[in-house]
């Protein structure tokens, strides 16, 4: 039997850790691992048109399965292509492992062609990044690479000169363990009791909730009954926390809504539960808080504490809700979700009159019947900018869906390569990319991946031929918008011509139609929405104090603007309120 090299053993360890397909773009010094992968049943080669979207598939997989996924680039330029997306995958604790080849191991240091140093390179946006300079290191390199994206959670980079991958690997062993999943974090008793004598102290609790609350749902809900806490969620806790919640009082940030904001503000103590929420601008300075978070370096650095408490946040609610006192008195519970209730009922009419005539579509009413007419488990991948505003606003979880953006990072154009990550962990899922024109037009590349693979995301993209945000940036801020606006083609007919379906929509009639037929399709489909580039273009209910301050005025217009069917459950939950 032939010896191994050591890019086949990188493969075969990448196969015990539960790998199975590598994202990325073949070249020279990588060539020794692609054809490894070639003669490997298990793990799969993804040839994506830009390495920036192998990253951002793999971090998306390891989003959806909670898995080991991974990416590679070959040497110098290559490689250098992943970073925007690794640093979303890090940023978003997404466990993946980049492989970035490198140039012969002899000419390391000398200016050689395509030189770069990528184990310097991508240090900070990971935990683990480390060069291997001889066959006899690389096992064990590759494995504590390994342990660290799973059991921190985020990334981890490998970089392999091509001539080290073609030489002969060290004699084969048994193997190392390599961890899989990782453990979850009690808390100590001090702090547990810390917190439950400070819960029993307070008559108005809040809790705020991030993508920290994720498998913690009924647990956060029995809290917050146990204590008559209102629950409020940033944008990367919406999935986990929103739905099934009779508590629920919205979102606060910059694209908040309802009546999250005075819930964190009127209470006298707030409980931040697995959020690393950045917009200190919305949290409160004069109420107590507490922060409950599995990573310790997170703990504090947003706001002061009272109370920092090292733990993940459904061991310690399981440790807590046993032992604090339960509370009685609703008023305040209750004034919440009138505020919220109210708050919904007088905006959300704002983008549905009259919306069937409206040209352009108004991007509202688009989201509204997207979220309406996708699966129940449906898997929406969503742009930066204002399809996060779409997405906050109308997109419904039901414990089932899942919502995945670079709502860390900021990236723009992640949809669609997300999109591409998510589909291949399941092609019987639809997967839905919600696209800005600007996004999708700069990685529009890569939709032939979707047709190479024939993998069937449907991809919506909203046409409005402005880098929106930006442009909502520059108005807040009193500046004219400049260089903001694209000049675009038929997206819809270039899907035709690289041979997918595609649709065109200007019409609101015709926008449901056109979604079910492109939801019915077998392979990929993209529906191309020609919408208002002015909406949300000026505040509908803004005072001029707040456009000195992009963020609180940014939140106020978001405030301002409409919800869909988040009302029906605000309205649900104040039927609950008992009447005096």
């Amino acid at each position: 039997m032939a010896k191994q090299n050591v890019a086949e053993q990188f493969v075969d360890i990448l196969v015990r850790a539960g790998v199975r397909r590598l994202y990325g773009v073949v070249g020279d010094s990588l060539n020794p691992v692609v054809d490894a992968i070639r003669r490997t049943p298990e793990l799969d080669w993804v040839q994506v048109r830009h390495e920036e979207v192998a990253a951002f598939a793999a971090g998306a997989e390891a989003q959806i399965t909670g898995g080991l996924a991974a990416c590679a680039g070959s040497c110098g330029p290559g490689n250098l292509h992943l970073i925007n997306g690794l640093y979303d995958a890090h940023r978003s604790m997404a466990p993946v492992l980049a492989l970035a080849s490198h140039i012969p191991s002899s000419e390391i240091g000398l200016g050689y062609f395509q030189e770069t140093h990528p184990d310097q390179l991508f240090r900070e946006c990971s935990h683990y990044s480390e060069l291997i300079s001889n066959p006899e290191q690389m096992p064990r390199l590759l494995h504590t690479a390994i342990q660290h994206a799973v059991g921190r959670g985020g990334v981890s980079v490998v970089s392999l000169p091509g001539d080290i991958a073609s030489q002969p690997a060290p004699e084969k062993t048994s193997g190392t363990a390599l961890v899989t999943t990782r453990p979850t974090v009690r808390p100590g008793d001090g702090e547990i009791e810390a917190l439950v004598r400070m819960i029993d102290a307070s008559d108005r609790v809040t809790l705020f909730c991030g993508s920290g609350t994720a498998g913690a749902h009924a647990e956060v809900m029995q809290f917050a009954e146990r204590v008559k806490s209102p629950v409020g969620h940033a944008l990367r806790g919406k999935e986990w926390i929103q739905y099934d919640n009779p508590y629920d009082v919205g979102m606060s940030g910059l694209l908040g809504y309802g009546a999250a904001y005075e819930a964190t503000h009127e209470c006298d103590l707030l409980i931040l539960l697995g959020t690393d929420f950045p917009y200190n601008a919305f949290l409160p300075d004069d109420v107590k808080i507490v922060q409950v978070d599995v990573r310790p370096e997170r703990l504090g650095r947003r706001s002061r504490l009272d109370l920092a408490v090292w733990g993940d946040v459904r061991e310690t609610l399981r440790c807590v809700i046993p032992r604090v006192r339960a509370k009685t008195d609703r008023r305040f519970l209750d004034k919440m979700l009138k505020k919220h209730a109210d708050a919904l009922e007088g905006v959300v009419k704002a983008y549905t009159r009259k919306v069937e005539k409206h040209v352009p579509v108004h991007p509202e009413f688009a989201a509204s019947v997207i979220d309406e007419l996708a699966d129940d488990d449906a898997v929406f991948t969503v742009d930066t900018g204002m399809c996060n505003v779409w997405a906050a606003r109308y997109l419904s979880p039901n414990g089932r869906r899942r919502i995945i953006g670079s709502f860390t990072h900021g990236s723009m154009a992640n949809a669609l390569p997300q999109a591409i990550g998510a589909q291949f962990t399941d092609r019987n899922r639809q997967v839905v990319s919600l696209s800005g024109d600007g996004g999708f037009s700069m990685l529009m590349g890569d939709f032939l991946t979707l047709v190479q693979y024939d993998l069937p995301v449907k991809v919506i993209v909203f046409d409005n031929s402005s880098l929106g945000m930006v442009e909502l940036e520059m108005l807040v801020a009193g500046l004219p918008s400049y260089g903001t606006t694209n000049k675009n083609p038929d997206f819809a007919a270039i899907a035709r011509a690289a041979g997918a379906y595609g649709v065109r929509v200007e019409k609101p009639k015709q926008l449901a139609g056109a979604l079910r037929d492109a939801f019915k399709h077998k392979g990929p489909a993209l529906v191309d929405i020609v919408t208002d580039p002015n909406a949300l273009s000026i505040p509908p209910k803004i005072s001029a104090d707040m456009v000195a301050g992009f963020a609180l005025s940014a939140g106020k217009i978001v405030l301002d603007g409409g919800v869909g069917r988040m009302l029906q459950m605000a309205r649900s939950n104040l039927r609950n309120v008992p009447r005096p």
